[in-house]
């Protein structure tokens, strides 16, 4: 039996349906993340920071998400990312430096939430806290740079900082 010859367009188009094809079979063995959009994901700010987030924190690797302006790392997910959360207002929250951005610090039962400080939209991550988990030290470290992209505005203020401002007396 002959099989005619596919001319040069034709067998190019193959070749790129059997790649996509291919692609999307492949990108079907991980479903999405399900990640409730923060309010003000929309904010052009979030843009930049979210083109700067790392492929991996630690062993886990970077996940599809199902929200404008979140990510994810690991399978379970162990990091979840929403940029465009209520920015913190004053507060007694333990708050760290890393790399030129400001933390807030909670702590749940079975998270932390770091929230930036000081920047407008500010960025929330979730972190479990199982043992599989990855250390809020690494989190920090590898998505400050990002964080960074979203200017200042203010920063966090310690006990000591509050005792070293002039009186208004």
């Amino acid at each position: 039996m002959h099989h005619p010859r596919l001319p040069f367009p034709a067998r190019v188009s193959v070749s790129l349906l059997t790649a996509a094809l291919a692609g999307a079979v492949l990108s079907g063995c991980a479903p999405a993340v399900d990640v409730a959009p923060a309010a003000d994901a929309a904010n052009p700010a979030c843009a930049s920071m979210m083109v700067a987030l790392p492929d991996a924190i630690g062993d886990a690797a970077l996940r599809k998400t199902n929200s404008q302006a979140t990510a994810a790392w690991g399978d379970p997910s162990q990091v979840i990312l929403r940029c465009g959360v209520n920015v913190p207002g004053p507060t007694t929250d333990r708050c760290v430096s890393v790399n030129g951005v400001d933390w807030v610090i909670r702590e749940a039962d079975a998270a932390w939430t770091l929230t930036t400080f000081g920047r407008k939209p500010a960025t929330e991550i979730l972190l479990t806290k199982d043992q599989e988990s990855i250390s809020s030290a690494t989190v920090l470290a590898d998505l400050s740079g990002a964080a960074a992209k979203i200017p200042a505005t203010g920063n966090c203020v310690g006990q000591e900082d509050l005792q070293n401002l002039p009186s208004t007396k």
